[in-house]
């Protein structure tokens, strides 16, 4: 597996999952932004091992 590739989709999917929350009106620092980014995380985990094989 490539580990850039996992890292970057990672991040950009943990930065998504976490903004998301702010455009339905929640806080940046809400429970629901915290979930939203571990989500956002997993997504990219899967993307990456997707992609990679």
């Amino acid at each position: 597996m490539n580990k850039p590739l996992l890292y970057t989709l990672i991040t950009i999917g943990g930065t998504i999952g976490g903004y998301l929350p702010t455009l339905l009106g929640a806080s940046g620092f809400s429970i629901w932004a915290i979930i939203g980014s571990t989500i956002g995380g997993i997504a990219g985990i899967v993307v990456a091992v997707k992609i990679s094989n």
